[in-house]
């Protein structure tokens, strides 16, 4: 218990001489040791890039799920810990509303079937839309979270950090320069045929007591110079790695949420516009007439599984059919 009381009362000692030299610093009344021009900048491109990572993640999120209730009931599931409840994209819904429309007008009619194609190519686009948003959350939305969750609050840990070994060591400073101000004054030695004897003494024992000040003083102070010398080099080491870690973990998201998850889209989004093309009566769907985009003008049968990736040959794209 004894031991506890005296660290409560180091901790409030030194959190009250934080205090003052914050304040006096405010005012303009105490020196403040300056970073340099390099770690001021480090500071500042991490500041940008907690900013902007904050604004991307928030924004990437807006884009994957645009509706703010379906956002806030996510993000409360994943502070619960609790697993998300599917839901139906748009494209499936839009499918499901079609092969109803189909079932009831008559699934063997024209319309009827135009609209079990759509659906089908509607339902495909609602599954890649679906695959597309757990591939973005998991490959680009996750190392954002890592950064502002994990690396960023340590950053912000060492940099409070450091903020109190700068303080601690301005005021080391001003406690050394104030002492030594003190024992010069009491090492002026009175004239002794003008000053009493008594006087004398007393003063030659306060030289004495602000020499030792002094002493421990500065003793106080190479001990805070190496420690704010240590945590600015942490610091500064932590600041250096993120512009590594960071980006190539950014990039590395960013690559497994887009590919191949485009092309996939790519792919379904085309098979929609040619089951529309029958539904509108424009040639080019069901093999006559107008041949569909990237054809080349030749005629060709469509690929009922929809069109395969593009390879380039002779320096011109060119579909591969199925393999085997």
């Amino acid at each position: 218990m004894d031991f506890n009381m005296k660290k409560l009362a180091s901790d409030a000692g030194i959190f009250f001489t934080r205090a003052v030299q914050f304040t006096e610093e405010k005012f303009g009344q105490a020196e403040k040791t300056e970073l340099d021009a390099q770690f001021e900048n480090l500071l500042a491109r991490a500041d940008s890039t907690k900013n902007w990572t904050e604004k991307i993640l928030r924004q990437t999120e807006v884009l994957l799920q645009p509706n703010p209730s379906a956002r806030v009931e996510e993000f409360l599931y994943e502070k619960l810990d609790r697993k998300v409840p599917s839901r139906v994209t748009n494209g499936e819904l839009l499918a499901q509303y079609m092969a109803e429309a189909a079932s009831e007008l008559g699934p063997t009619t024209p319309y009827g079937k135009t609209l079990i194609k759509v659906a089908e190519a509607e339902k495909r686009l609602g599954a890649a839309e679906r695959d597309f948003i757990h591939t973005a959350s998991i490959g680009f939305l996750t190392p954002l979270r890592t950064f502002l969750e994990g690396d960023w609050k340590t950053i912000s840990k060492e940099r409070r950090l450091l903020h109190n070994r700068r303080l601690d060591l301005d005021a080391c400073k001003a406690r050394l320069k104030k002492a030594k101000a003190a024992e010069a004054k009491a090492t002026t030695v009175p004239d002794f045929q003008e000053t009493r004897p008594r006087n004398y003494i007393l003063s030659a024992s306060a030289s004495a007591l602000w020499n030792d000040e002094v002493d421990k003083a500065e003793q106080e102070l190479r001990v805070a110079q190496t420690e704010f010398d240590r945590q600015a080099e942490v610091t500064r080491l932590l600041l250096e790695g993120i512009s590594s870690t960071h980006i190539s973990r950014h990039l590395r998201g960013h690559h497994r949420a887009c590919f191949p998850a485009p092309q996939q889209h790519l792919a379904h989004h085309r098979r929609g516009h040619y089951a529309w093309g029958t539904l509108c009566g424009q040639p080019g769907s069901s093999g006559g007439g107008r041949s569909p985009p990237g054809g080349g003008g030749a005629s060709r049968q469509r690929d009922p599984e929809g069109p395969g990736p593009l390879r380039l040959r002779g320096g011109r794209q060119q579909r591969a059919g199925p393999a085997g």
